[in-house]
């Protein structure tokens, strides 16, 4: 006896047919006059902008030591691109027509240094200084169609998640994408995948001026609730469309490979002997020809007016983080002993040898917090709930750890 055949699956019905369905379902549940109550409210101003370019350095100055030229240079970006926004946001409430004739290049960034120097926590906290929704990703978890990582569009979707789905506000935020040097595609390179090039034309329509939809055409429950939207009001509403014209984009890579191809335009240009150029200082002369040999599209490299190197660091600009930044991982590290009921302390030779040992990581600040784990995870294991009131960390400590905590332990 043969065994049964597997029904074969419905097909995926489309948006009209979602929209058939859902009349057809209203209707002999409701008789055709099913309606839904929504409360309008009123939402404040989402963004009135006041902020001066020293206004902004002043508070990145507070989280991030050094790169005094990317502050400066992001913080006149920024208050270019949201005092026309707001100037725009005026003269659409006056003049709608004449707003959309209004002409304006937009400032997106394009951030350039080697990882743990701040790039991304320079942007994270202008969003959060201005109020604007933030949303970071790599550039390698997208792929040209969306099928493969990540769907380029669902940065601008992820905006309005992250203003608590207000349409207007996610369509001034700012969109950070790292390791943008990871799609540049040179024609050199025979048999690399070269689908970066197609990422890099999807990345170029939104960071002009387009429309996204608000559901993905693969979120089947974001599709059925917007054919319910239009089998209620015969219209898809503003609220289902983000337009990109005012959402600052800012992209950021390590280029570790671009100094080398920098370098002999600049000896073959210098009449004198050449002079020996740190990596940064290489970085600083790039110009729109290097970043095209290196493998960008001319019309993507140009939509990235506004560029600047961030410097890497050095053991004394990493114990000036430990001990001035807002954000120190010595503070945190406070709040976690803190949780115990423990009080931490660390000296001044402690946060130059914790500073010293993540130089040698060679992660920028992000080495910081690789040195202060692997120095005081036995203390943290070890401390809590034996009676412990305070710990004080020394030099001595971060050279010897499993010393200092047998002698603590006694």
């Amino acid at each position: 006896m043969s065994e049964p055949t597997a029904p074969t699956p419905e097909p995926m019905p489309s948006p009209e047919q979602f929209q058939a369905r859902i009349t057809e379902l209203m209707s002999s549940h409701f008789g055709g006059s099913a309606e839904f109550a929504e409360e309008i409210v009123e939402k404040p101003d989402p963004l009135i902008f006041d902020k001066l370019p020293r206004d902004i350095k002043a508070h990145l100055d507070r989280y991030v030591i050094r790169q005094d030229e990317a502050k400066k240079v992001l913080s006149i970006a920024v208050c270019d691109h949201y005092n026309h926004v707001r100037h725009l946001r005026t003269l659409r409430a006056e003049d709608a027509e004449r707003a959309s004739r209004l002409e304006y290049v937009k400032q997106n960034v394009l951030l350039i240094g080697p990882t743990g120097v701040g790039k991304t926590y320079l942007v994270k906290h202008i969003a959060e200084l201005i109020g604007v929704p933030f949303v970071k990703a790599d550039a390698t978890k997208f792929s040209e169609t969306g099928y493969v990582g990540g769907d380029v569009e669902d940065l601008v979707r992820d905006l309005v998640h992250k203003a608590d789905g207000d349409v207007e506000l996610a369509s001034y935020g700012i969109i950070y994408i790292d390791e943008i040097d990871k799609i540049a595609a040179p024609s050199q390179l025979n048999g690399r995948d070269v689908s970066g090039r197609g990422v890099q034309t999807t990345l170029l329509k939104l960071m002009e001026d387009t429309d996204v939809s608000r559901r993905s055409q693969n979120d089947i429950q974001g599709q059925l609730q917007a054919a319910m939207e239009f089998q209620r009001t015969g219209r898809v509403g503003d609220s289902e469309i983000i337009n990109t014209r005012n959402i600052l984009f800012v992209v950021s890579g390590a280029f570790e490979k671009l100094p080398a191809a920098v370098e002999p335009r600049l000896r073959e240009a210098k009449t004198a002997k050449p002079a020996v150029w740190s990596p940064s200082e290489l970085l600083k002369h790039a110009t729109t020809k290097d970043f095209i040999t290196f493998g960008y599209e001319p019309e993507f490299i140009g939509r990235l007016p506004v560029r600047v190197v961030c410097e890497a660091l050095a053991a004394n600009d990493l114990f000036d983080i430990l001990k001035h930044s807002e954000g120190s991982i010595a503070r945190q590290y406070r709040r976690a002993f803190a949780a115990y009921g423990i009080e931490i302390d660390f000296t001044e030779d402690a946060l130059r040898e914790i500073a010293r040992l993540a130089a040698e990581e060679y992660t920028g600040a992000r080495g910081l917090l690789t040195v202060c784990e692997r120095v005081l995870r036995d203390f943290k294991y070890e401390m809590p709930g034996r009676g412990f009131e305070r710990l004080t960390v020394d030099g001595a400590l971060v050279k010897s750890p499993e010393s200092a905590l047998a002698k603590l332990l006694g």
